[in-house]
């Protein structure tokens, strides 16, 4: 594939899955492809060497195996660290406020969201229903509006003034309720609500017990700039680095490697990674020590196997904007189109050292693919990944990377096209390496 059809795959894959619950269910459409069996923690596992297989936790983490004829104990784990959530608004459990002649929707804050990047933008709902099965059982159902439903219209500048000069600020209980419908007197804001979750679901009203929504921007992902040199879409930060590690994953070399081989993608980044299904829970630990158990490897046997594994996290980085060059570290200014970054911190909030860096560079010059390192401004807090979490979790050795982008935590983000396909070829060259 040429860069370009790498990065469309990727925006196609971003399009389909405006939601983390989404995402599960595209990354599974590709893994059916590839004759990937699911797995249940529920049950036994009987793995067989080369078997491809993976295991769900809640609908919105993932982890996607192939069980090497290596052994593992003496070769280790190849495991590639993405997430699925962004950084966004979630409906509120009793959303509808009617006021004023229009319905609006309440909306809280999930993680750490440009919130200006949301008004005037031609929004909509993306999530999961949970519902009442006509035997009785509890079972849940995706549920995905594409056509634009709600909006944040911003205020006019001839009642607020100082917008340019102060910026767009927003109050986050009185002026994220998102605009909705023209209200009725005969409906209830409630009825209305369920009015809309049932239309879409195909469920009675009665049949619905819960619900998790979240707010999706309904604009497609597109090439800009001269010659398709970036690209932009919602959630680049972080399946751009899902989709980089999935596609090189499924690479025919890789499969074909022997190496035992993993992609977890956890949910809950963006809020700390502190649930039963981030990278702070048990989740990654469980799968592999069940792999290793699978294949009758010991608990010191395990142990050898974590202490001989690498674990690539990979998320997205901030490439160097110069309308802004104060917020940058001098000497570490990351240019898209000039390869994935190793992200480095003194005080470990990346899992970054000086032998796990070595061998990421090794592997981006073994795919000749260029490299960079990124360093945050001491001046300014440094964001974090799941890196040092899950490293301290399983006692692995570790490196945080990422590829370069403008905007991060915007609604709309932007990249170069041709970091992509950087990433996919040294992910590929760490999966499918001897």
């Amino acid at each position: 594939m040429s860069a370009q059809q790498q990065v469309q795959d990727c925006l196609d894959f971003i399009d389909a899955s405006p939601s983390p619950w989404h995402v599960i269910a595209t990354l599974e459409q590709r893994l059916h492809a590839f004759k990937f069996q699911r797995l249940d923690e529920k049950d036994d596992w009987c793995l067989t060497a080369g078997g491809r297989y993976y295991v769900v936790r809640d609908e919105s983490s993932i982890i996607v195996f192939v069980a090497g004829r290596k052994n593992p104990a003496e070769h280790g784990f190849k495991i590639l660290g993405a997430h699925t959530d962004s950084p966004g608004l979630r409906l509120k459990p009793n959303p509808a406020i009617k006021s004023d002649n229009l319905l609006r929707l309440s909306v809280e804050v999930y993680g750490g969201p440009i919130l200006a990047t949301f008004s005037d933008r031609d929004l909509s709902l993306a999530g999961r229903i949970a519902y009442r099965t006509a035997n009785g059982k509890i079972a849940s159902r995706l549920v995905r509006f594409e056509q634009p439903l709600l909006r944040l219209p911003n205020l006019a500048i001839h009642m607020n003034r100082a917008v340019n000069e102060d910026g767009l600020k927003l109050n986050k209980q009185t002026e994220l309720p998102l605009i909705f419908a023209s209200a009725t007197d005969q409906q209830l804001p409630s009825d209305q609500f369920t009015s809309l979750l049932t239309g879409a679901s195909g469920l009675e009203a009665q049949q619905i017990l819960s619900w998790e929504f979240n707010i999706h921007d309904t604009q497609k992902g597109a090439f800009w700039g001269e010659n398709q040199a970036f690209y932009a879409n919602s959630q680049l930060d972080n399946l751009t680095s899902c989709h980089a590690g999935i596609t090189a994953l499924l690479n025919d070399a890789a499969l074909h490697s022997g190496n035992t081989l993993v992609c977890a993608f956890f949910d809950h980044e963006e809020i700390g990674s502190e649930s039963c299904k981030g990278a702070a829970g048990s989740f990654l630990p469980d799968v592999l020590e069940r792999i290793a158990l699978a294949q009758t490897i010991d608990k010191q046997g395990y142990q050898r196997a974590l202490a001989n594994s690498l674990m690539i996290s990979a998320d997205m980085a901030h490439a160097y904007q110069p309308n802004f060059p104060n917020a940058y570290e001098t000497g570490h200014k990351l240019c898209v189109n000039q390869g994935p970054a190793i992200k480095i911190n003194a005080n470990h909030r990346y899992a970054s050292n000086c032998l796990s860096a070595a061998a990421f560079i090794d592997l981006c010059q073994q795919a000749e693919v260029p490299y960079q390192k990124y360093a945050h401004r001491g001046d300014l807090p440094c964001g974090s990944t799941i890196g040092p979490i899950a490293s301290a979790k399983l006692g692995m050795a570790t490196v945080d990377v990422g590829n370069p982008m403008w905007a991060m935590h915007s609604v709309r983000e932007s990249a170069g096209t041709l970091d992509h396909g950087y990433l996919i070829k040294v992910l590929n060259q760490f999966f499918a390496a001897m």
